[in-house]
C-alpha cells in the first residue's frame, strides 16, 4: 500500500463542531416530496407458489425486478412463514436527502445491458435474463427443502447460462449466486459450513477499488469520524477501538482535524483488531508514520483476534482504560468474512467497555438471521441493487469495476449464501446491531446536521444522474442509497454509563 493511498482519503475535511456549515451555500435543497418509483404491472408466479412477483416487463434492472419480487402476495397460504424477510431498515422512516429537485432519472447504461455482437448496441429479449433469475430462484428453493439432486441439476444449467464477464448486469449477479450455491451443497454435503478461507491482501485491494468507485465506503468512513470527532470535542486524550480495522484507510482523515484543533491534538490511543497479525502490525506502522509527521502523540495496539473470542470480563485492550481517556469503539460491518465471532459475546464487551460513543455502519441486508430462503432472496436484492449502481457508472469491462465484483461482492455472497445462517457456523449472531444495542440499553445518538452536511458532500462527488442519495432515518441514522434503496446506514450509539 502506497503513502499516496494511504492517505488519500484526507482530501475530503472533516467539519469541526463549532464550524459554521451553511448547506444552503452549496446548493443542498429540500427533499422532493415524492420520491417513489412507481411500474407498470405484469403478473408472474415465481418460487412453486411460495411467493408471487408483480414485475415489469420491461424493466432493466435486476434490482427493480427484486424490489417488486419481494412484495407478499396476500392471498399466499400460511404455510410459508418459513420464507419471511425484512429488507427495511428497522424502525426507520427514511427520507431522500437530495441536491436536486426531482428524483434522481435512469443513468444511460454502459453497454450494461448490451450484448458483445449484438449488431448496433440493441438491447436483446428479456427471455434470457427472466429464465435465468426464474431458475436461480426455483434452485434456491430446492434447496431449502434439501432436494440437493435437483438443485445441482438446476445449478448446472445456470453455469452454461450466466458468466460474470457478461455485459448484462443481471447475468453477473446470477453467475455469482450459482457459484455460491455450488459451495452451499458442497457443504451441506460434507457437513463443513466454517467461514471460506480467503486472501487477505486480495480482499483489501478489492475494498480499497470499491472506494475508488463509489460513494458506500467513503460515506462509512466519514459518517463515523465526524461523530468520532464531534464526541471528542476538547477530549485530550482519547482511544479508538476499531473491531475491524483492515487497512485503516479511515483514520487520517480524523487523524488531520484532530491535529488542527486550536488547543493542540490529543493524545490518541488506536486498538485495532482483525484476522491477519501482519497486517495489522503493516497498518499500525502506517498509522504511526502519519500522525508523527502531523506531530501528534499516538499509540497503535494490534489484535490478532475477533471481539467475539475476547472476555468481556477481563481489560483486553491493553494496557488496560487509562484515567481521563474517552473511549470509542468503531465496527464497519460487512459479509466477507467473520470479523466479529460470537455477536452476543461482543455486545457484553461493548457492555464491559461503556465507551462514550458507538459508531456502527451496516449493510442494509440481514445476511446472518432467518432461514436459507429468506436469506437468499434479501440477499440477492441487496446485491443486485448494488451491482446496478456498478453498472449505470462504469463500462462492462472496466479493471476495477470486475476487482471489485469478483473480490468483494461475489466474495460477500459467497459468505451469505454458503455460510451464513443461524446454527450454521455454531455462534451466535444477531440481525442488526442497532436493533440489539438497543435492546441492551445503549441510547441512541442523532447524527448530527455536520455529519448529514458530510455525507452530502461525498455525494456530491458524484454526478446526481448515477442515483445516488442521503437518506435520513426518523430514529437519526443516515443512509446512502441507490435509486431510493438503502444500502447502507450509519448510527451512533452511548453506553448509559456515559451520559
Amino acid at each position: 500500500m502506497t503513502e499516496q493511498g494511504f492517505e488519500a482519503d484526507c482530501a475530503l475535511g472533516i467539519i469541526q463542531s463549532n464550524d459554521q456549515w451553511l448547506c444552503n451555500q452549496i446548493g443542498f435543497a429540500l427533499p422532493p416530496d415524492n420520491m417513489q418509483m412507481t411500474a407498470p404491472p405484469y403478473d408472474r408466479s415465481l418460487l412453486d407458489g411460495h411467493y408471487t412477483a408483480t414485475v415489469t416487463a420491461t424493466a432493466t434492472d435486476l434490482s427493480e425486478f427484486m424490489d417488486q419480487l419481494i412484495r407478499p402476495n396476500p392471498s399466499l397460504s400460511q404455510n410459508t412463514d418459513d420464507f419471511s424477510i425484512d429488507n427495511t431498515p428497522s424502525n426507520n422512516n427514511y427520507v431522500a436527502q437530495s441536491d436536486v429537485h426531482t428524483p434522481p432519472q435512469k443513468a444511460p447504461r454502459r453497454d450494461c445491458y448490451e450484448r458483445s455482437g449484438d449488431e448496433g448496441g440493441e438491447r436483446p429479449h428479456h427471455d434470457h435474463e427472466m429464465r435465468m433469475i426464474t431458475l436461480l430462484m426455483e434452485c434456491a428453493v430446492q434447496i431449502s427443502t434439501e432436494n440437493l439432486g435437483e438443485a445441482q441439476n438446476m445449478l448446472l444449467e445456470l453455469t452454461q447460462m450466466a458468466s460474470p464477464y457478461a455485459a448484462s448486469c443481471a447475468e453477473r449477479v446470477v453467475a455469482y449466486f450459482a457459484e455460491a450455491m455450488a459451495s452451499r451443497i458442497v457443504n451441506s454435503c460434507i457437513g463443513v459450513c466454517s467461514p471460506l478461507l480467503l486472501p487477505y491482501k486480495t480482499i483489501l485491494s478489492a475494498f480499497q477499488a470499491f472506494n475508488n468507485l463509489s460513494p458506500f465506503i467513503k460515506f462509512g468512513h466519514f459518517t463515523a469520524n465526524q461523530t468520532i470527532l464531534e464526541a471528542f470535542h476538547q477530549e485530550e486524550r482519547i482511544h479508538i477501538i476499531d473491531l475491524d480495522i483492515m487497512q485503516g484507510l479511515q483514520w487520517p482523515a480524523l487523524f488531520h482535524i484532530l491535529a488542527t484543533r486550536p488547543n493542540g491534538p490529543p493524545q490518541v490511543r488506536m486498538t485495532g483488531l482483525g484476522p491477519s497479525g501482519p497486517v495489522l502490525e503493516e497498518t499500525g506502522m502506517q498509522l504511526a508514520g502519519f500522525a508523527r509527521r502531523l506531530g501528534m502523540r499516538f499509540e497503535f495496539h494490534p489484535i490478532a483476534r475477533r471481539s467475539g473470542d475476547l472476555d468481556p470480563s477481563s481489560v483486553i485492550i491493553p494496557p488496560g482504560r487509562r484515567s481521563g481517556e474517552a473511549v470509542a469503539v468503531h465496527l464497519m460491518r460487512h459479509a466477507l468474512y467473520d470479523a466479529t465471532g460470537d455477536e452476543s459475546n461482543t455486545m457484553r464487551l461493548l457492555e464491559h467497555l461503556g465507551p462514550r460513543v458507538v459508531t456502527l455502519v451496516e449493510q442494509e441486508m440481514g445476511h446472518n438471521c432467518g432461514p436459507f430462503l429468506g436469506r437468499f432472496v434479501g440477499a440477492l436484492h441487496y446485491f443486485s441493487t448494488v451491482f446496478d449502481s456498478l453498472g449505470s457508472s462504469w463500462a462492462v469491462d472496466d479493471v476495477g469495476r470486475h476487482r471489485v465484483e469478483s473480490g468483494l461482492l461475489a466474495r460477500e455472497i459467497a459468505n451469505v449464501v454458503a455460510v451464513g445462517g443461524p446454527g450454521r457456523g455454531g455462534e451466535e449472531k444477531v440481525g442488526r446491531w442497532r436493533d440489539e444495542l438497543a435492546r441492551r440499553g445503549f441510547v441512541q445518538v442523532e447524527m448530527s446536521g455536520n455529519a448529514m452536511a458530510q455525507a452530502q458532500l461525498i455525494v456530491n462527488m458524484f454526478p446526481p444522474a448515477l442515483g445516488y442519495s442521503v437518506l435520513h432515518g426518523s430514529d437519526g441514522s443516515l443512509g446512502l442509497g441507490w435509486k431510493g434503496a438503502g444500502l447502507y446506514t450509519a448510527s451512533a450509539w452511548t453506553a448509559r454509563s456515559s451520559l
